[in-house]
């Protein structure tokens, strides 16, 4: 039977009318946490209990819960498919997976298994099983993405209510479906969306574990770590710290089965994320792909050097720059304490994180005089501390950074403000808590006025709806605990509103704009000043690097406007592709206005799309090739597409966005020489000698990826294969495009 050790003082009072009940006069006795099934009255059948819930909790509870998630999937689903493709670089390997079990297994860009994505294929995983079946369209690899967003706000609100009310459990899961970048993100196929479900889910176990010392709740603690590791490598142990501390000072056993205890689940978190790497190490390097992002075809040098260390000091063999780090500037932008709230990133994440970072002091402050093994300051270590060191390594790294990379902070946050304003709330008669919950609703509305302030021409009534309704509610709530709880109930749901309003609004925005691209964006037209692709083709950046100044015809109605298609304000405005320093006009975002050039999109799920053009900006060198591929047109497609069948890829390429864009254009393997940025020593120019001479590709594509440019010299791999093809094969000019017949030699 499940023992309970915790005193605390933050549930529902025993007697009170709601969960939002009188203010206490004494220090009360929590209930305990959900008994286990069958533990003092009979089973009850399984959809009742899943519609009824906690025999304890009052009717609404489940009922408010199951709206959230509904409501959640289909905030998520509206305009899904105006992403298209979202990031052809995923997508792509996406579709070589449904075609080919080998290439879901390695993670390959192309069903041919020429190269591997640079990260683990977990993530691809669900979408590339969602496209065997339903075929391949958008809804089909972006769904899959929706569903673990609303897992994740369930796992959020689970791990909440366990210790807390049921209106902190909601509370947590409606500040994070409204939250800026995990509206992007999880409607978005990077690896971030399994990542972030992962996390919540570890932080979920590690609570349960503290509330009972059970070792298997840390084992899958540990398979759940595991597995986010192959959906993104290190950035999965940034938890491990805080989780493993506070279960090893806080767990309710003795000191030496706790270590034992770790000691398991580390093994759990071997096991669940090593025997894919295990695997991979062993194989043959000669039958596999190659490692995607590694110089030495090795999966371990790829995780300890570009994805690992590389991240945190810069040094990123074969990337597009780092460097900076401390208080400095970095090509991904400025790092410091306060990166998670300047012009870059803040507009995507940081609305509720003064308000949380308040309320974590104060949770810890008013559970300080209990128990060791209290899992009340428990839950606020792990989900504090998870919240802490995570947002430290993204201030200070000076490797590869976006802005989306944050969407991992979001569950941590929502957490935090939902525990902390349930606690506060239940202590509301004494003046400090009352005073500091006022204070959060100050931080959350001032800060939201900031935020909205940095982009004045989106909606410039809500900042001040925001400031005014923040102030007004925090004045109630100082005296929440000597007014009647209708008013008490009534300063709460204003200052709740005031605080989400922003967030709501910029999530409003996300959802009204399809994404493509490598580096995408929340929120509307200038909501970030580091850049991210909106709208394919002149949104946000169009997936261009930081300190670009170029002009994008789009982008700039956007920026003048401040008005996009939809919700009001929500710009589709941004700068076109291009490296660091150069000035350049995306002549494609001038002729597709709308920002929305995109490839096969599913118009209906389940089902087949119709195939169309591939997103992005132009082919061609440059950052318009690395990070949003090109725009195939129909001609170029149906000359790929002939004779496909006689070929193991129909064409090869530099960089593989521009290779992603034609394979899901014509659905047949396209190489991609160099990997990612096209500096990746894969094949070599023997290998690629060998792979004509055996008839085994059609065309070399011109252009893409970074080829000889930056992060690679003249002597590189994809620079001497493409001089070699350039001097001895025919070119073949396709509208724009241009190819070369590798089974046609010049007549030289």
């Amino acid at each position: 039977m499940t023992t309970h050790t915790d005193q605390t003082t933050h549930q529902t009072h025993q007697g009170s009318p709601t969960a939002w009940g009188p203010p206490p006069t004494a220090p009360p006795q929590d209930l305990p946490a959900a008994p286990a099934p069958g533990a003092g009255e009979p089973e009850q059948p399984f959809v009742r209990r899943l519609w009824r819930g906690r025999p304890e909790d009052p009717r609404w509870v489940r009922p408010a819960f199951l709206g959230l998630l509904a409501a959640t999937f289909l905030l998520y689903l509206y305009n899904l498919s105006a992403s298209g493709y979202a990031n052809s670089f995923y997508s792509a390997a996406v579709q070589a997976g449904s075609k080919s079990w080998k290439a879901f297994f390695f993670g390959s860009l192309d069903a041919g298994n020429a190269i591997t994505v640079d990260k683990p294929p977990a993530s691809l995983w669900p979408m590339a099983l969602s496209v065997r079946i339903f075929g391949l369209n958008s809804w089909a690899i972006l769904v899959p993405e929706v569903i673990m967003g609303v897992l994740t706000v369930a796992v959020v609100y689970a791990a909440v209510r366990r210790r807390f009310s049921p209106a902190s459990g909601l509370i947590a899961g409606a500040v994070l479906a409204l939250t800026p970048v995990a509206a992007l993100m999880f409607r978005f196929n990077n690896p971030d969306a399994m990542l972030a479900l992962l996390m919540a889910v570890a932080c979920y176990m590690v609570i349960r574990a503290l509330e009972d010392g059970r070792t298997k709740w840390l084992v899958w603690a540990g398979v759940a770590i595991g597995f986010a590791f192959l959906a993104k490598t290190l950035q999965a142990f940034l938890i491990l710290p805080p989780l493993a501390i506070v279960y090893a000072v806080c767990a309710p056993v003795n000191l030496k089965k706790r270590f034992g205890q770790l000691a398991l689940a580390t093994v759990a978190l071997v096991v669940s994320g090593g025997w894919w790497v295990a695997i991979v190490e062993l194989w043959p390097a000669s039958s596999r792909p190659y490692i995607g992002g590694s110089q030495n075809n090795s999966f371990l040098e790829l995780t300890f050097g570009y994805n690992g260390l590389g991240r945190l000091n810069g040094d990123e063999t074969g990337s597009v720059g780092g460097g900076g780090g401390g208080g400095g500037t970095s090509m991904w932008g400025e790092t410091g304490w306060n990166r998670m709230f300047n012009s870059e990133i803040g507009g995507q994440i940081s609305w509720l994180l003064p308000a949380a970072l308040i309320l974590l002091v104060a949770g810890l402050v008013a559970t300080r005089r209990l128990k060791r093994t209290s899992v009340t300051r428990g839950s606020f270590l792990v989900w504090g501390g998870s919240l802490l060191v995570t947002m430290v390594v993204f201030s200070y790294m000076a490797g590869i950074f976006h802005q989306y990379y944050t969407v991992a902070l979001a569950p941590y946050i929502a957490a935090v403000v939902g525990m902390g304003a349930g606690l506060l709330w239940e202590k509301r008669a004494e003046m400090w808590a009352s005073i500091t919950l006022a204070a959060s609703v100050v931080a959350a509305a001032a800060w939201g006025y900031v935020l909205l302030n940095r982009t004045s021409d989106y909606l410039p009534w809500l900042k001040w709806l925001v400031l005014i309704g923040g102030l007004a509610a925090a004045l109630g709530l100082v005296f929440a605990g000597r007014v009647t709880r209708q008013l008490a109930l009534g300063a709460a749901a204003v200052g709740l509103v005031a605080a989400l309003a922003g967030p709501t609004a910029y999530t409003l925005s996300t959802l009204q704009e399809g994404h493509t691209g490598s580096i995408v964006t929340a929120g509307p037209a200038g909501a970030s000043m580091m850049g991210g692709g909106r709208g394919g083709p002149g949104g946000g950046m169009g997936g261009g690097m930081p300190g670009q100044n170029q002009q994008g015809q789009q982008g700039q109605q956007g920026q003048q406007n401040g008005n996009g298609n939809g919700f009001p304000g929500g710009g589709n405005g941004g700068f076109g592709g291009g490296m660091p320093g150069q000035n350049q006009q995306n002549q494609q975002s001038q002729q597709n206005g709308n920002g929305n050039t995109q490839g096969q999109q599913g118009q209906g799920f389940p089902g087949g799309g119709q195939t169309g053009e591939a997103g992005g900006t132009g082919g061609g060198g440059g950052a318009g090739g690395l990070l949003n591929g090109a725009s195939v047109s129909s001609e170029a497609k149906k000359l790929l597409e002939t004779d496909a069948e006689k070929y193991t890829w129909v064409a090869a390429s530099i960089g593989s966005q521009n290779a992603a864009s034609y394979q899901l254009a014509t659905g047949d393997p396209v190489m991609a020489i160099g990997g990612f940025n096209g500096t990746d020593p894969s094949p070599t120019l023997a290998q690629f000698k060998k792979y004509v001479t055996e008839g085994k590709i059609h065309y070399f594509i011109s252009g893409g990826g970074m080829g000889g440019g930056m992060g690679s010299s003249s002597s590189g791999t994809s620079s001497q294969i493409t001089s070699w093809v350039q001097s001895n094969f025919k070119k073949v000019t396709v509208g724009s495009a241009t190819f070369y017949d590798l089974t046609q030699k010049t007549s030289s």
